[in-house]
């Protein structure tokens, strides 16, 4: 889990380690792999950001399809994945089969956190990924992150909603002024928070 206030610099770091923004300065590895080595990266992560980039003219399934052709996916078995994950998420057939222009924001949701953990990740870093999405949505979400961690994914999950936080994450790290100021368990931030201690 990743805590901070907005400004903080949760998203700047989320991009530096996917490789999509060049630290100015310092080193970062994310599976054993340089932040700067974006091609050797990419292979490892899937990221859901805040705002996902997703092509409006394009339906759901021609979207992910396209995805899973970029990572060279096994097409049956990725049209399985895809159909179970969105079907989960309460994105019906119909739906998927129209543009992406004509969607709500909780439909986007959907369909780029199916994006970003097509693949099964090594590392799956997800921006707010309840973002938009309705109480039922949000839960299968946080099942589906659950899911993630018992297959071996590391999730590094970015959030302003601290019950997601201490319902999903082992280790959570707080962020203020571009700087982790404290990183422990839930309970243990939350037992260090209640006594006033501040480190």
């Amino acid at each position: 889990g990743f805590l901070g206030p907005n400004g903080s610099g949760k998203t700047t770091t989320m991009r530096m380690l996917t490789g999509l923004t060049t630290p100015t300065s310092g080193t970062a590895t994310v599976a054993g792999v340089s932040v700067t080595d974006r091609e050797a990266l990419r292979t490892h992560i899937g990221y859901l950001p805040e705002e996902p980039p997703l092509y409006e003219q394009a339906t759901a399934y021609e979207q992910l399809e396209y995805v899973a052709g970029l990572r060279d996916l096994p097409p049956q078995e990725t049209q399985n994945r895809i159909d179970d994950l969105l079907d989960r998420l309460g994105l019906p057939p119909d739906d998927a089969a129209t543009r992406i222009a004509d969607y709500s924001k909780g439909m986007r949701q959907k369909v780029a956190y199916v994006q970003a953990v097509l693949h099964s990740p090594d590392i799956a870093f997800l921006d707010e990924p309840t973002s938009g999405l309705d109480p039922r949505a949000a839960r299968t979400i946080r099942e589906l992150i659950r899911e993630l961690t018992d297959e071996g994914t590391t999730v590094f999950l970015s959030t302003h909603i601290l019950p997601v936080v201490e319902e999903i994450a082992d280790t959570v790290g707080i962020l203020y002024d571009g700087r982790l100021v404290a990183e422990d368990t839930p309970e243990q931030l939350t037992q260090r928070a209640e006594t006033g201690e501040t480190r």
